[in-house]
């Protein structure tokens, strides 16, 4: 049995002097920065960007594409002839079956049913049978009453039978489209046009944008008939890959701080089947995406694509099918749709003469022309930025996110729960108090019947919380501040992605960054001095539960009973308190975990 003399106990009892609360403050510093300082660095994700600066030079400033015509043989161009528009709705199925029950849902076998209207446009008046363009999508959730009508009126007025449809979307959204099921959906639009009696079967193309490049591969894989391509802005590559390059080049654009790179790092290597996306890693290279006669085109103010690759993979298996009937044309001054201007804005135009020259392509491509004018013409392609082709899905690091993430917002929830109940449970109980203060004030005023004066007790304050030795004024200091650092972080990170947006929209990068630019340095700092605050308390902590008899073997007698009952409180006197101690410090702790898993403790 240890026995503990009267001296040593008065010694153990005495106030912990600046050095000893040190060097009990600074390991705990240490290792919690060095937890999340490892976290921070186990979850880099090895990223080449490299080589930046790369262009590649055009073989003429003109776009003008020109054929070897007969002599005295015209071309239709762009409003040689009125157009009329008509309406038709197919009813297509998600797994690519057309059905007569119009509808969101087939309970007869689960396929997702919708009611594609299509907007079909043709040439009133023109002889023999016409080529004929299917347009599709890009990202979002186009009709076929708002999307592509001044081309495919402009294509129409040239000879063109075209149709504009509904997006195929079904139940989907935009981080699990089902491009296969979408290629089979603009693949029945190519079989209705087909079948129409002004319509040559065999001369059927695609106009695809953006997204829809990816759908262009699969569609091309089930239907090796379509005559031609014109392609807008071609993403090319697989979605990891491509939108890690866009987000990677837009952050710096938009003037983020480079800290920020790193969330995009670790979100575009995230494993998508954990949850259920597979788009993530589609195969979208190969000679059978480009073995037909394909027009390419790129803006030099496109910020979402990464042209230089983009036209080396086409050319290179294009080449790989035997296809050398590619032709690319990029243009100054336009952006991502090849506009001048921010689409969202009506009205604004497409650059220079991209209509008429994809007009003219297609026009002479579908009479089997010989093309005279340079395969690559335009402006010189520039990209700022290699592609992240090493990106992969990281199974473990997803996994870890995932739980961190979920652990967090449900500690929020609980922590803010339980501080509501605190809060309410303090306002009642004090209200309470003051209502019974005032009815014994108002009663000790009051006469006995033998004239002595009446002296009623006051009742004693209530505790509630019952916090002890400062916890609750460090407790709310370090939830606020490590709080408030959250929310600059997600300031921030939100300005960073309103400047993207707008970079994809057309619009110009903001000169005046703020909050974007200064907020991860700052973040940092002050993680660093809430780590180092955190790392106080827990001193604190363990220099009360010393004083209390606890840091010895065995225990102090009745130091247990003490803290339990709240007669001798190491946190607090009353249960709720130090619950709601734990629980706010153990949600705090996640936070900065958060913080951790983004990429903040790399310095």
């Amino acid at each position: 049995m240890v026995c503990v003399s009267n001296q040593e106990q008065q010694s153990e009892t005495r106030p912990w002097t600046r050095g000893h609360r040190l060097m009990v403050s600074l390991p705990i510093f240490i290792m919690l920065f060095g937890i999340l300082a490892a976290v921070s660095n186990i979850t880099i994700v090895p990223w080449n960007i490299e080589p930046t600066g790369q262009s590649m030079a055009t073989l003429s400033d003109d776009t003008a594409v020109t054929f070897d015509t007969a002599t005295g043989s015209g071309l239709p161009d762009k409003g040689s002839y009125t157009v009329t528009e008509r309406y038709v709705t197919l009813n297509i199925a998600r797994d690519g079956s057309l059905t007569t029950q119009a509808g969101v849902r087939n309970k007869a076998n689960e396929q997702g049913v919708q009611a594609i209207k299509v907007l079909i446009r043709e040439p009133e008046g023109a002889s023999g049978k016409r080529p004929a363009v299917v347009f599709m999508h890009g990202a979002g959730y186009g009709t076929c009453d708002n999307s592509f009508g001044d081309v495919a009126a402009d294509m129409a007025s040239a000879g063109f039978v075209t149709a504009v449809l509904d997006k195929p979307v079904w139940n989907t959204t935009d981080i699990n489209r089902d491009y296969p099921a979408s290629a089979k959906a603009y693949d029945q639009v190519i079989a209705y046009l087909r079948d129409q009696n002004n319509v040559d079967a065999s001369k059927v193309g695609i106009y695809a944008t953006s997204e829809s490049t990816w759908i262009s591969s699969y569609l091309l894989e089930d239907d090796p008939d379509i005559a031609f391509q014109i392609l807008l802005s071609p993403m090319v590559f697989s979605p990891r890959q491509s939108l890690g390059f866009f987000v990677t080049q837009d952050f710096t654009l938009a003037g983020a701080n480079d800290g920020y790179q790193s969330i995009v790092q670790r979100l575009f290597s995230a494993d998508g089947t954990v949850v259920g996306l597979t788009n993530f890693d589609i195969r979208t290279l190969g000679p059978g995406a480009y073995d037909i006669p394909t027009y390419v085109a790129y803006g030099s103010k496109d910020v979402m694509t990464a042209q230089v690759d983009g036209v080396r993979a086409i050319l290179y298996e294009a080449h790989r099918a035997g296809n050398w009937d590619v032709t690319v044309r990029s243009y100054p001054v336009a952006n991502h749709v090849l506009r001048l201007g921010d689409e969202s804005e009506a009205g604004t135009p497409f650059a220079d003469a991209y209509v008429d020259d994809l007009i003219d392509w297609a026009v002479g491509t579908a009479a089997g022309l010989k093309q005279t004018s340079e395969r690559v013409a335009g402006t010189d392609l520039y990209q700022s930025i290699g592609l992240p082709g090493a990106l992969k899905a990281r199974r473990a690091g997803t996994i870890y996110g995932l739980i961190l993430h979920a652990t967090l917002i449900l500690l929020l929830i609980a922590s803010a729960t339980l501080a509501l109940v605190a809060l309410v449970r303090v306002i009642v109980v004090r209200s309470r108090w003051r209502r019974a203060r005032r009815q014994a004030l108002k009663g000790r005023g009051q006469d006995r019947p033998d004239g002595t004066a009446t002296t009623v007790p006051l009742p004693a304050k209530p505790v509630v919380l019952g916090f002890s030795h400062g916890f609750g004024g460090a407790l709310l200091t370090l939830t606020f501040t490590t709080l408030a650092t959250l929310l600059i972080f997600a300031a921030g990170l939100g300005q960073v992605v309103m400047g993207v947006v707008r970079l994809a929209w057309g619009g110009a990068p903001t000169e005046t960054p703020g909050v974007m630019y200064w907020s991860w340095p700052v973040i940092q700092v002050v993680s660093v001095l809430v780590v180092w605050a955190w790392s106080r308390v827990f001193m604190r902590l363990i220099e009360v539960a010393s004083a209390r008899g606890l840091i010895q073997w065995p225990p102090r007698k009745g130091a247990v009973h003490g803290i339990v009952t709240g007669t001798e409180p190491v946190l607090a006197s009353t249960r709720l308190g130090r619950v709601l101690f734990w629980l706010v410090t153990f949600t705090m702790l996640n936070v900065l975990l958060f913080f951790a898993f983004w990429g903040l403790f790399i310095y």
